[in-house]
């Protein structure tokens, strides 16, 4: 078991920024952010390797965003700039054994932090 706890979240004005962190239990996992808007399917965001040599972010956020981790620490930062209102959703944090972008890819799941941007 991998236990995964966000923080970082909260309100921001369009074009701020925010650092999400996630802090696990143990490390040696894929480690992914993903979000979920109000009533809509929850979405990948971004993934690093387990010993972050790789990393990748969807296309929406690209330039915006930034994953990055600290194996010795097991935490991994979803580092936002230049946020929008479609930014806004609750975010969480996925560890898994394998790196994909789909919740299935995923086995450990933390509680989510909100984020909202308003315009």
């Amino acid at each position: 078991q991998v236990q995964l706890v966000e923080s970082g979240g909260g309100l921001v004005q369009a074009g701020g920024s925010l650092r999400l962190s996630c802090a696990a239990s143990r490390g040696g996992y894929v480690m992914a952010w993903f979000r979920q808007a109000p009533r809509k399917e929850r979405e990948f965001v971004a993934r690093i390797s387990s010993g972050g040599g790789t990393s990748y972010v969807v296309d929406s956020v690209k330039g915006r965003f930034t994953i990055s981790r600290d194996y010795a620490k097991n935490t991994v930062w979803l580092q936002m700039a230049s946020l929008k209102p479609e930014d806004t959703a609750v975010y969480y944090c996925a560890a898994g054994s394998s790196a994909g972008a789909y919740r299935a890819s995923y086995d450990y799941w933390g509680q989510g932090t909100q984020v909202t941007v308003s315009s």
